[in-house]
Order: structure tokens, then sequence, then C-alpha cells
């Protein structure tokens, strides 16, 4: 505090030997006492807000992204697994003749399993035959982004 004091005393004494304005002027900015920030400015804020919401933004959208490829991955999956299905079953369950059959499945997966003769591998005089086994499963078509699934094998069955 005294120090202060003894600050301005000198100030003032300076003051009165200085004739311009000027040099005044200079000198009691000098030993004014110096203000204190207390918070921000409503510029840093906006920016940081600004950074931030930007920032969220960008995270949200990979989040999203994600969640979309884990639902079509599965959608996948399932279609997958109706396909094999479809395919183990031909020729066990269903006779292997030539044919086209279709279905639904979980009210979301359109199936068809198409079977045809493929002799084009096999001999005349040979017992066997060569059949052409294609499964199709499609889905969401309803929405404009259908997606579909395809396999296909050669399965044999002995002529009759």
């Amino acid at each position: 505090m005294a120090a202060n004091a003894l600050d301005l005393v000198a100030a003032n004494r300076l003051l009165q030997l200085l004739s311009t304005k000027h040099q005044r002027l200079l000198i009691v900015m000098k030993y004014k006492s110096p203000k204190i920030q207390q918070g921000f400015s409503l510029l840093e804020i906006l920016v940081a807000f600004t950074i931030m919401a930007v920032s969220l933004t960008i995270v949200l959208k990979i989040f999203s992204a994600g969640v979309n490829t884990a639902i079509v991955s599965e959608d996948y999956m399932v279609a997958t697994q109706i396909a094999e299905s479809l395919m183990a079953k031909t020729g066990i369950e269903e006779p292997l003749i030539a044919s086209e059959i279709s279905g639904t499945e979980d009210d979301k997966y359109q199936w068809t399993v198409k079977i045809e003769n493929s002799s084009q591998f096999v001999e005349d005089e040979s017992n066997t035959e060569l059949m052409d086994v294609q499964v199709l499963v499609q889905w969401g078509n309803e929405q404009g982004n259908g997606r579909m699934i395809e396999l296909n094998t050669i399965k044999t069955r002995h002529k009759e």
C-alpha cells in the first residue's frame, strides 16, 4: 500500500515538471491501476461454442454412420442365414427337380430358389445329373435402397 502511495506522489511531482499535455497523459496512464479481467468476452464465448458445435456435429455423424453400418450388416447376416438354410434344404427336404420356388421370411426378406438342369459337364451314359441351384434373397425394396444376396451351387442327383 505504501509503495503505491509513494508512486502516486512521484507521479504528481513529474506531472508538475512536465509542460505538455501529451507527456502528462502518458505518465497518468502508466501509473493508473490496471484493470483486472473477470470472465470471457462475448467473442471468445461465441468462438468456443462454434468449435464445440462443429465437433459435436462431426462426432454425431460418425456415430450415426456406425449405427447404420451395423443395421445393414445385421440385415446381410440374416439374409445369408436364410439363403444358406434354403440351399441346405434343396435336395433334402425339397426335391431336386427343375423348378422355381418363392417365399417370404419375417415379412421382410423375399427369397427365390431356382433349380435348373445343367448336364453340360456330365456324359450321356452317366447315371448322375448336375443341377444348378440359385438362391436369391432380397429386402429393403420399399425404402428405395433394395439389397440382395445370391448364392449359387451345383448339386448332383441320380437320373430316373
